[in-house]
């Protein structure tokens, strides 16, 4: 959601700038930062789950790790080791969640977001896609677009017209149109 409100920013401040700059084709350039947004917010998220799953805590359940012969056929309790008073309809009685039945113990790294160490990697995880896509986007937009020199009031340039101009609109679109 966040990357989606984003690409379209960034789509809008490309199209704004190659327009300004009086680039040739500038539909190319608009749909070209979009699709290369995508792609790279696309590759990040995947380089995020890997980084993810390398980080030593546990992925899944012992349960989910069966074979898969084994897989959707609930846990038949022995007789000796059922409990009084317990049901055989348990939520935790599935081995795969992949099965249509419910799985039980499917969030078992629920741990892996408790603290401030956990808010600020579920933070990462979540904008990291996004701001690297954009400033990939942006030194792409200096170097091809604009041709200015690198710096980094040239690699946000136009930002605050953009967000201006839709703050105006929008004021603009609530008053009356009384006369």
């Amino acid at each position: 959601m966040i990357g989606a409100i984003v690409m379209i920013f960034v789509a809008l401040w490309i199209y704004q700038s190659a327009i300004k700059a009086k680039v040739g084709n500038v539909v190319m350039w608009f749909a070209g930062a979009a699709a290369i947004f995508f792609v790279m917010q696309f590759l990040l998220v995947d380089i995020n789950v890997n980084v993810f799953s390398l980080d030593g805590s546990k992925t899944e359940s012992t349960v989910m790790q069966k074979s898969s012969d084994e897989a959707c056929n609930p846990i038949k309790p022995s007789k000796s080791s059922s409990k009084a008073g317990e049901a055989d309809g348990d939520m935790g009685q599935f081995k795969d969640s992949s099965c249509s039945e419910v799985h039980g113990e499917d969030r078992q790294d629920k741990e892996r977001y408790l603290g401030f160490s956990g808010i600020l990697k579920s933070l990462y995880f979540e904008l990291s896609p996004s701001l690297l896509s954009f400033l990939a986007i942006a030194f792409l937009r200096i170097k091809f677009i604009t041709k200015e020199a690198l710096s980094v009031t040239n690699l946000f340039s136009g930002l605050q017209e953009m967000f201006a101009g839709i703050y105006q609109n929008i004021k603009q679109s609530f008053k009356s149109a009384s006369k």
